[in-house]
């Protein structure tokens, strides 16, 4: 059972997904086109298309051959504006019930996907990961630096695609697995999250994350044979759902829920936030070890 108000963009057509690339490298879209029908059928609201570095040509032909098996809007997944135009010019919004596609992600370094907009208006992911510091992207280290990269992309979103409203933006403050988190991420995470959450000028505004970047390397189970990618991916949606966060780049397969104050996962969450440097992976490593 889905969370009410979470927005899932189905995540399994990604060429980083080892048994996604197989299928790529041998030419299979009958199954890429199964893994969007399975993704459907389990709720996945969109149906994430991310070819990694093949052709334009290829992003062209799953678009084309993932609508024409499925109705629900696609998010065209690539930081490349050659594959983005492909996927976008291929894109029917008529076959997905008038819905725009997604295109996951714009940052300050990827200016000309802006341009896109006029081939077909879509709702742009909004990677607030970035600030320019004399006109240089640099990483946004503080929740304060990533909420004024948020910021920064709004103002442009409005400015290149006429007509765009706040409910067709989506900001992704960004993600970090939480096994190497020693520089307090999840705190900037969070923090920006909460600052976002609170501006009426973004009112309305969506946000989301790639939830499964969160528990990578981790085991998927504890040690008394409970998960532990499940509930702490979990946990993290108890904590980020109220500061706004209603869409995810996730797994129809993985047991969402919303955990209460007492879950080992949200003690462990907790911990991580109070910890600094090497205590925060400690924090973790003590989770999945009891």
């Amino acid at each position: 059972m889905a969370i009410p108000g979470l927005t899932i963009i189905g995540e399994s057509i990604n060429d980083s997904v080892p048994s996604t690339k197989a299928l790529f490298d041998a030419g299979d879209l009958e199954g890429i086109v199964a893994l969007a029908k399975s993704q459907v059928e389990g709720g996945a609201a969109y149906v994430d298309v991310n070819v990694g570095s093949r052709s334009a040509e290829l992003m062209a032909e799953v678009v084309r051959r993932v609508q024409a098996a499925v109705d629900s809007p696609l998010s065209i997944d690539t930081p490349d504006p050659v594959l983005a135009r492909a996927g976008l010019a291929n894109y029917s919004a008529e076959r997905a019930g008038g819905q725009k596609p997604i295109l996951n992600s714009i940052t300050v370094s990827r200016e000309e996907m802006w341009e896109l907009y006029s081939l077909q208006p879509f709702c742009p992911i909004l990677l607030s990961t970035e600030i320019l510091v004399e006109g240089r992207p640099q990483p946004a280290r503080t929740a304060e630096q990533t909420y004024e990269a948020a910021r920064f992309l709004v103002e442009q979103a409005r400015k290149r695609c006429p007509g765009i409203t706040n409910n067709d933006l989506i900001i992704d403050p960004g993600i970090v697995p939480i096994a190497s988190d020693t520089e307090g991420n999840l705190k900037r995470l969070l923090g920006a999250m909460e600052l976002i959450h609170n501006d009426p000028d973004l009112a309305r505004v969506h946000m989301s994350v790639g939830l499964s970047n969160f528990t990578v390397m981790l085991p998927p189970k504890r040690k008394d044979g409970s998960p532990v990618k499940s509930a702490l991916e979990s946990a993290f949606l108890t904590k980020a759902m109220p500061l706004g966060l209603d869409m995810i780049i996730g797994s129809v397969k993985r047991k969402y829920e919303l955990l209460p104050a007492d879950h080992p996962a949200m003690q462990c969450l907790e911990a991580v936030l109070r910890a600094d440097g090497f205590e925060a992976i400690m924090a973790v490593r003590k989770f999945y070890a009891e």
